[in-house]
């Protein structure tokens, strides 16, 4: 399995919060793990994408030191590597982890750190996402996110985002970030077309992104859809979590194979795996027994994801390769 729109912060499990509490003495609602589950986990009647993002205020409350977040990337990446994953893109907002004088440097040398632990000597590859935030007043931060992704880039760095409130802080407002971003050479995906219309993901094409993500709502422009099209322009879809976030009604109702079988370059992701409470496996599944997916489709989402995974041509081929030797 190949997973490329993961949250780091949306993803730990109840036990590793739980642990990471107590070392650093930080009061949390429930002190079971099944019972703090229920803090961590946006239900399928969630009212919105805002909604939902308010899940995310209790993991990053004990993830403010450089020993935390590495401890935390390397317990989620190891068990990421128990389920038998391939490769992994883990995304998350150094901005985000600043509460207790990190800067955002040493925010991303302890994930690195975690994460080359947690891969050592194994098959199972993974690389970060560093994430921009939409927001009014931190144009600095976005600003040194670039940078720091810029100083990291082939170090454990592949990309950098944009996440956040979608509807509120419109994609088009972020040009100038993105300019900068290219100007740096560094290569960037961004959330659109999930909170917002297929007018967040023209604006993300314009400026130059190279995958989208969610990007559910491209059925709403014709020429948006001839555009990802023709350019193959990955879409990193979270079907679980687009039904949570209000994207689309259910998952029978998701375009995600209709996309595909009009040729579309679709993966398949998890998003949150702990918010939207999934997996990769489990969001395979949920294609196959409610929208039909066939075993050959399965083999067409896994290849378009090797192939749009930030990892040079060779590494994508010897992925494919374990991919068509299992299905």
């Amino acid at each position: 399995m190949i997973d490329l729109h993961l949250h780091f912060d949306g993803s730990l499990l109840p036990r590793t919060i739980l642990e990471l509490a107590r070392e650093q003495q930080i009061p949390l609602p429930a002190e079971d793990p099944d019972e703090l589950k229920l803090f961590l986990t946006a239900p399928e009647s969630c009212e919105s994408l805002n909604e939902y993002l308010e899940k995310f205020d209790l993991p990053l409350s004990v993830l403010q030191t450089k020993e935390a977040i590495c401890k935390a990337m390397y317990t989620l990446l190891s068990s990421l590597k128990e389920q038998g994953m391939l490769y992994v893109e883990l995304r998350f907002a150094p901005q985000a982890h600043l509460r207790k004088g990190l800067t955002q440097e040493d925010v991303v040398k302890a994930a690195i750190l975690g994460m080359q632990e947690a891969t050592a000597g194994s098959f199972f590859k993974a690389k970060l996402i560093l994430c921009c935030m939409r927001g009014g007043d931190n144009q600095g931060a976005n600003k040194k996110t670039i940078e720091t992704a810029a100083a990291f880039l082939g170090r454990g760095v592949a990309a950098v985002d944009l996440a956040g409130a979608e509807a509120l802080f419109p994609t088009a407002d972020y040009e100038e970030l993105f300019a900068y971003a290219t100007n740096l050479g560094v290569p960037f995906t961004i959330h659109a077309g999930e909170a917002d219309g297929a007018e967040s993901i023209e604006a993300a094409l314009r400026f130059g992104a190279v995958r989208i993500g969610h990007g559910v709502r491209a059925n709403e422009d014709e020429k948006i859809l001839n555009i990802l099209g023709e350019k193959q322009i990955p879409l990193e879809m979270c079907p679980t979590s687009n039904v949570q976030t209000k994207a689309v009604t259910s998952i029978s109702k998701h375009p995600i194979l209709t996309y595909l079988r009009s040729g579309l370059k679709v993966t398949v992701n998890t998003d949150n795996m702990t918010v939207s409470d999934t997996t990769i496996e489990r969001e395979y599944q949920r294609l196959e027994e409610e929208l039909g997916m066939t075993k050959e489709e399965k083999k067409l989402l896994l290849f378009n994801a090797a192939d749009a995974a930030f990892l040079t041509e060779e590494e994508c081929g010897r992925m494919k390769d374990v991919i068509g030797r299992i299905l």
